[in-house]
């Protein structure tokens, strides 16, 4: 399986911005929603085997929300930016008030989290890996099959306190190249080079 967390630190948690200014007013929402789409569309497919949780920290607990993606049940998610942002913010939206996790479309559910316990939770998961530009060459660090758990940050830097968890775990760093690249094209690069080590990974035709 292939999780990926993204730490979200400026969205508002109600969901109180609109689809008109993704990039502004709604915390670069344009750029979780980039990396939604990323990490499960292909050319005419979603990705089954991929799950992701967004932390969205802007407020702290009980107003921080996390909203989980299950690729093996994920509907209505199209490639475009606006009508997945629309699909987290209805999600959002919905979360307003409401104690307790709730599926607000197949394959989508949202929840009251403690981004810190969500967080020190994920980097105890077996495969758990950071990205960071300071991190080991991906390509020096081929994955080696198995569960893939991946963290990494929207375009804003992780907080003081995600830091203090990410370096205390003493997970592995890894870097996907030696410039800052967007969310969305760190988790293409991640997906292509866990399709590659799948595809190397299987037996040749006259083995099966």
């Amino acid at each position: 399986m292939r999780r990926i967390l993204l730490l979200a630190h400026r969205v508002p948690t109600t969901g109180n911005f609109t689809l008109n200014d993704l990039a502004g007013g709604a915390g670069r929402m344009d750029e979780v929603a980039r990396a939604v789409s990323t990490a499960f569309t292909t050319s005419n497919d979603l990705r089954r085997d991929t799950e992701m949780t967004i932390l969205f920290s802007s407020e702290p607990p009980p107003a921080a929300r996390k909203i989980e993606l299950v690729g093996a049940r994920l509907r209505y998610l199209n490639p475009d930016e606006r009508s997945t942002a629309a699909l987290l913010k209805n999600a959002l939206v919905r979360s307003i008030g409401f104690p307790r996790e709730l599926e607000s479309s197949p394959g989508l559910r949202v929840a009251p989290a403690d981004p810190a316990r969500e967080l020190a939770a994920f980097l105890q998961r077996p495969g758990a890996l950071w990205l960071t530009e300071d991190g080991t060459p991906l390509e020096d660090s081929p994955f080696a099959g198995g569960d893939v758990g991946v963290v990494l940050s929207d375009p804003y830097d992780p907080s003081d306190a995600e830091l203090a968890l990410l370096r205390g775990s003493n997970v592995p760093r890894r870097s996907v190249g030696p410039r800052r690249l967007r969310s969305s094209q760190v988790i293409d690069v991640v997906q292509n080079a866990l399709d590659r080590a799948e595809t190397e990974r299987r037996p040749p035709p006259s083995e099966r």
